[in-house]
């Protein structure tokens, strides 16, 4: 039984957890979240810890967005969107029992001082942004690291906000340079 509590989106979300591990959720359905499933979460929050695990797409990261603000200590877990794709439907829902559990095995927490370790630069000399591959390289590395996709811009947010060490950028490009 994991003790944080995950944070969904939906029903069929917490069918697809169910078939990975045990563990408790709380459904936001949708982004309306409703006063009662807040206080549920916020004492989730305060009692077990939460892991906000929400689709990749636009919708799933404007709640992420938003719960993030509201429970800054929140764990972070992301599935690959290649990974969390089926029947042309995007969401935790579609992920394989595999792809659940590893994205857990990587969650991440919001750093209150995040470092500036990393600059756009590092994108630029990496291909990470401004080149025709960068997207692509952007949602492999972010699934290898565990910090999800994002565009250049999130892409370096959660780099310093996640607290990713300088080894385990390198280590990850290599891996990534190396399945090229």
């Amino acid at each position: 039984m994991l003790k944080e509590v995950l944070v969904v989106e939906g029903k069929m979300d917490t069918v697809a957890i169910g078939k990975a591990l045990e563990a408790d959720t709380i459904e936001t359905g949708g982004f309306t979240l409703a006063p009662y499933t807040l206080r549920q979460i916020e004492a989730a929050y305060k009692k077990r810890g939460i892991i906000i695990l929400t689709d990749p797409d636009g919708a799933g990261e404007r709640i992420r967005r938003f719960l993030t603000e509201r429970f800054p200590e929140a764990g972070q877990a992301f599935i690959p969107k290649r990974q969390a794709t089926a029947n042309n439907d995007v969401g935790v829902e579609q992920a394989q029992p595999e792809a659940i559990l590893e994205a857990l095995a990587k969650v991440r927490h919001h750093e209150y001082r995040p470092q500036q370790e990393f600059t756009m630069r590092d994108l630029f000399q990496n291909n990470l942004n401004g080149s025709e591959s960068a997207s692509v390289r952007r949602d492999a590395l972010g699934a290898e690291l565990g910090i999800g996709y994002g565009n250049a811009k999130r892409f370096l947010e959660r780099l310093n906000h996640y607290g990713v060490s300088r080894e385990e950028f390198t280590a990850a490009l290599e891996k990534l340079e190396s399945e090229e």
